[in-house]
């Protein structure tokens, strides 16, 4: 039987053909991988914290990227460019989606000083450029988000959303939608 960390490590198959002919994607992918499995176990991230030292140098200050080592990421997220693109701590990101460069995702801080629960974004959702995803939002499947829109509150499955505060476009009707 696999865990969820192991695989989720083996997720990296699946990154390193959704960003293909994207050098720099891959390679935060694949840091990003290797640090989520050394932080979901305590004497990983004992034995291993350089590792995750080395990671936040590496992601942060030479790739111009923040992905958070306790952020939970389905297969096959596709990084187009990334920069300035910051993924906050417990962040939940479904399978096969796709974020674009200066990008938001995070919780945001309550009036008492505590944090929000992290965003939940579902299943082949399209992020567009300088999207702000903030707070405790649930983002259904298939989704489409406009470039520049603000999303902070729930949004359906199927819905394409734009604007700042983001509303519905329109809806789409998948009938199915497979991803190989």
């Amino acid at each position: 039987m696999i865990s969820k960390g192991q695989k989720q490590s083996l997720y990296i198959f699946q990154d390193w053909k959704n960003n293909k002919g994207n050098f720099k994607s891959r390679m935060i992918m694949l840091f990003y991988r290797i640090s989520s499995l050394i932080y979901r176990y305590k004497i990983l991230r004992f034995i291993f914290f350089w590792y995750l030292l080395l990671y936040k140098f590496a992601i942060g200050w030479l790739m111009n990227i923040g992905i958070n080592s306790s952020a939970v990421i389905g297969r096959g997220l596709r990084i187009q460019y990334g920069f300035g693109t910051v993924i906050g701590s417990n962040t939940v990101i479904g399978e096969n989606c796709n974020i674009r460069q200066l990008t938001n995702i995070s919780s945001k801080m309550k009036e008492n000083g505590s944090y929000s629960r992290a965003p939940r974004i579902g299943n082949n959702v399209d992020i567009g450029i300088n999207v702000v995803i903030l707070g405790d939002v649930n983002i259904g499947n298939n989704v489409i988000i406009g470039a520049g829109s603000v999303i902070t509150k729930d949004v359906e499955d199927n819905s394409v959303m734009v604007g700042n505060t983001a509303t519905v476009l329109k809806k789409k009707y998948i009938i199915s939608v497979e991803r190989n």
